[in-house]
């Protein structure tokens, strides 16, 4: 249903992790999902960056779910990261959930700091499924 673009021409993918671009068709239903936050679903956010990371996929799953898609259907990743640290516990639970899959868009993105000065990263989602 998606049809994932790495065209000739250009360098490919770092680590073959993303695709250059993705064809949503025109009947298609769009989920654009807000930033997910490493909150379990009590609203605590854990100090450890790594439940962090594998709280945020799970929430972006939860949410895929709630809107019958899975990551089959992810079109765009956007993850804003506070530390270098915490990169390789984004990079290890994104790769659980795309084990497999021809993986989507993705833009990851330091950021000196997100709203509150607990969250270590935030992951924006776009989805889309023909019904």
């Amino acid at each position: 249903m998606l049809q994932k673009i790495t065209p000739d021409g250009i360098m490919k993918p770092f680590n073959n992790a993303y695709s250059h671009g993705v064809v949503i068709p025109p009947d298609a239903h769009v989920l654009h999902i807000s930033g997910q936050i490493g909150a379990r679903s009590n609203g605590v956010v854990p100090e450890d960056a790594e439940e962090q990371a594998e709280n945020v996929w799970q929430n972006v799953m939860t949410i895929l779910g709630a809107a019958d898609m899975t990551a089959l259907n992810l079109v765009k990743i956007t993850a804003y990261i506070v530390d270098e640290t915490v990169f390789p516990f984004y990079a290890a639970a994104r790769q659980r959930i795309l084990d497999g899959l021809e993986p989507p868009a993705s833009t990851a993105i330091f950021v000196p700091r997100l709203v509150l000065p607990e969250w270590k990263l935030e992951v924006e989602v776009i989805a889309a499924s023909r019904n």
